[in-house]
């Protein structure tokens, strides 16, 4: 399956822009004031941005309705959009690696995030996402939205416990 052209054109436009804001985003980001929930790096490890909740929580928030294999009926899920927060850290990349607290890592390809508005959830239905409840982030997918993301492959993309984005 290969995307349409408008997608293929959405691709590139988020792409160039991710690219174009790399050197002055990740820049301007403070220091974290509390602790440290994501961290977001580049392959060589030379560049790293760390997020705690509050910097996660002052980008602008997306909500996304949707069902998972992992709760029962359809739940709000909010948080960042993924793609905002890889421009927030400067970096870019065709993949990402992303590593949960309990050391499961997954590969996924960097273009899910500017095909689809897939948020770093922390909230669900407005309570915080706590490490028991699959927190403090969870990659979701706006899986109701889109029929072609309900696949198994599409689920091992979606990383509860999330604690590390590395792009490559």
């Amino acid at each position: 399956m290969f995307p349409t052209s408008n997608r293929l054109a959405a691709l590139a436009a988020a792409m160039f822009l991710a690219l174009a804001g790399t050197a002055a985003r990740g820049a301007d980001l403070p220091e974290p004031a509390g602790e440290v929930i994501l961290t977001v790096s580049d392959a060589s490890g030379e560049h790293v941005a760390r997020f705690d909740h509050a910097m996660l929580e002052a980008l602008p928030q997306a909500s996304v309705l949707t069902t998972t294999d992992w709760t029962d009926g359809q739940h709000t899920f909010t948080g960042p959009l993924a793609r905002d927060v890889l421009a927030a850290a400067g970096v870019s990349g065709t993949t990402v690696d992303a590593g949960a607290l309990n050391d499961y890592h997954v590969t996924l390809p960097a273009a899910d995030f500017a095909e689809w508005d897939v948020i770093l959830a922390m909230t669900m239905d407005g309570e915080v996402l706590s490490v028991r409840d699959k927190g403090p982030l969870w990659i979701v997918y706006p899986r109701d939205e889109h029929p072609e993301l309900a696949l198994p492959e599409i689920n091992s993309r979606w990383v509860w416990q999330l604690q590390s984005l590395t792009l490559h």
